[in-house]
């Protein structure tokens, strides 16, 4: 009988342990569950066009405090576009990148100036040999601020004569985002022998590692 009655209690204080473990657990994932959609709220995002997205793209993907770049399709009419649609020029949509960044790490100025330098924001629908409305200068503000901020930089870089040409630069209120299609994601970093990645996009983030040296991820 006392055998049974110890081996009783053993069992209960083993049910007992495991009920705990598994509180203990799911206060810890419950915490960390938190801190992710904590993380994730106090993201902000900004949408840039600025010629072809895969530059955007490899250009901003280095920069401290940006979380991720989505490449895709913004500014136009047509629902769910394909990269043949966009490419045909009739969508209306201009190869955009999608930017999640912490605001205590990197401003969304410091983002602004970041794109203004990165590309030529003089020239009307055309960044190189990239022809074609899809490959126009724009910002898609997401917010009031965004917009004042936008076009108050735009307008000291045209008043200060830092490009010899007016800037161009379309100022727009974000609609809806499409992304692109998976092969277009993370282009440069998979496809680093690729004429255009090591002719176009390389020379651009040599130049803005010279530039933004202290606001590269290391």
């Amino acid at each position: 009988m006392k055998a049974i009655i110890i081996i009783g209690l053993l069992i209960a204080v083993l049910i007992g342990f495991l009920f705990h473990r598994n509180q203990l657990a799911k206060q810890h994932n419950n915490t960390y569950e938190i801190k992710e959609f904590m993380n994730s709220t106090m993201l902000d995002t900004a949408t840039f066009g600025a010629g072809c997205f895969w530059c955007v793209e490899a250009v901003f993907q280095n920069v401290k405090g940006v979380h991720s770049v989505i490449s895709g399709y913004t500014g136009g009419s047509l629902p769910n576009p394909t990269y043949k649609q966009i490419c045909d020029g009739a969508t209306g949509h201009a190869e955009a990148c999608q930017i999640n960044f912490d605001p205590k790490e990197i401003s969304y100025p410091e983002l602004l100036e970041i794109f203004w330098k990165t590309h030529d924001p003089t020239t009307l629908n055309r960044q190189g040999n990239d022809i074609g409305t899809q490959y126009r200068s724009a910002i898609f503000y997401h917010n009031d601020e965004q917009k004042k901020l936008a076009e108050h930089y735009k307008k000291e870089l045209n008043a200060s004569g830092a490009f010899d040409v007016p800037i161009i630069t379309e100022i727009t209120p974000f609609a809806q985002f499409y992304k692109a299609e998976a092969y277009h994601q993370n282009y440069y970093n998979d496809n680093k022998l690729q004429p255009y990645c090591m002719f176009v996009i390389q020379p651009k983030i040599e130049k803005m590692k010279k530039v933004f040296k202290e606001k590269l991820k290391n």
